[in-house]
């Protein structure tokens, strides 16, 4: 009987010394913070960074692109259950990430906008298309103040494709990038064959 216990106790103290270790081990040698090589997972790990940074603008509230004629409100939008990022409600309206930088600050601020016709009325990125390098377009905040931007690259991706660096900027610079649809409409996807990204910089 006494063998039984003292075996039952060892075979406790040998559980709780590997437990220790397995915990040890997780804390030191594990990352913390792992970077994913999908565009969700880039999102999902910039949400910490981004707002651990001061809040030295507004909340967005226009967008203003005189040269396609787009003067627009800024909705709000974080990750959808897949780890996408939302889209606007409204398909005049535009949508800020909120889970990364405010526009203005160091990082790439995100703000996506409807493509294509929709009950026969046009949707507020229908032109994207038509901006050029050194083009202007500006944000208004919620404090009345004006950001200014002007247009450095256009990029097409595939649906598909890694877009982390849309959405995830290391220069120390404040950037602003606009997605958007382009291309054919999939049916069976129900999804446009391209995504149009206009990279910007703050002036």
């Amino acid at each position: 009987m006494q063998t039984k216990i003292l075996l039952r106790q060892i075979l406790l103290l040998v559980a709780a010394i590997t437990l220790v270790f397995f915990l040890v081990f997780l804390f030191y040698f594990i990352p913390r913070n792992p970077i994913q090589s999908s565009t969700a997972g880039f999102i999902k790990n910039s949400v910490i960074s981004s707002e651990q940074e001061q809040k030295d603008f507004g909340l967005p509230t226009r967008l203003k692109i005189p040269k396609i004629n787009v003067e627009a409100a800024v909705e709000q939008v974080g990750l959808i259950p897949n780890g996408e990022m939302d889209i606007p409600k409204n398909q005049d309206d535009v949508a800020w990430f909120k889970l990364g930088p405010r526009p203005g600050e160091n990082g790439s601020a995100v703000v996506a906008g409807h493509y294509g016709w929709k009950d026969g009325e046009p949707s507020v990125f229908d032109n994207l298309y038509k901006l050029r390098k050194g083009d202007k377009l500006y944000i208004e905040d919620d404090q009345g103040v004006i950001i200014s931007f002007v247009v450095r690259a256009i990029r097409r991706f595939d649906p598909k494709a890694d877009a982390s660096d849309v959405f995830i900027s290391s220069d120390g610079q404040s950037h602003l990038n606009l997605i958007t649809c382009e291309g054919t409409w999939d049916k069976t996807s129900e999804s446009y064959s391209q995504r149009l990204v206009i990279f910007t910089d703050k002036k």
